[in-house]
């Protein structure tokens, strides 16, 4: 589980990307702020679309932490942070995939747009990775949602 930043109208945005151990993408969450309710808001989305999982590696993020300790006590759960730089590096490197695709854009003019761009972007990187039947479903949830 990890974070990189996206530039929208000129301010920066956080998307946030997890990342199994075998590099399929698990799921992705474009948020305003990097706080710990950004962080809980993704890591429950994560856990309701595909299962509580045993341990979570993570960047030396306070807010990534402080939301998984959130989780596991309102739910009594007992999922382990592991904080390794080096176990990180498969999420690190995934996102390389994402900025080359925006970085020959001009920019994002709104939230809605680079919201929308990205989705299709991280659907057809799962699609490349053999994620077919996940990203049909993650595709059809983000459309209803979106027309909503």
């Amino acid at each position: 589980m990890d974070e990189t930043y996206i530039k929208v109208k000129g301010e920066w945005m956080y998307l946030y990307r997890a990342v199994d151990k075998e590099g399929n993408t698990i799921d992705f969450l474009l948020t305003r702020r990097r706080s710990k309710l950004a962080a809980h808001k993704f890591l429950l989305k994560a856990i309701n679309n595909n299962g509580c999982p045993k341990v979570i590696n993570i960047d030396k993020s306070g807010a990534n932490r402080e939301a998984i300790r959130t989780y596991n006590k309102r739910r009594l759960k007992r999922i382990r942070i592991r904080q390794c730089k080096y176990l990180n590096k498969r999420v690190e490197g995934d996102h390389r995939f994402i900025k080359w695709r925006t970085q020959g854009m001009l920019g994002f003019k709104s939230f809605e747009s680079a919201s929308r761009t990205l989705s299709g972007i991280e659907i057809v990187r799962m699609i490349k990775k053999g994620q077919v039947s996940f990203a049909m479903n993650t595709y059809f949830k983000t459309f209803c949602s979106l027309a909503a």
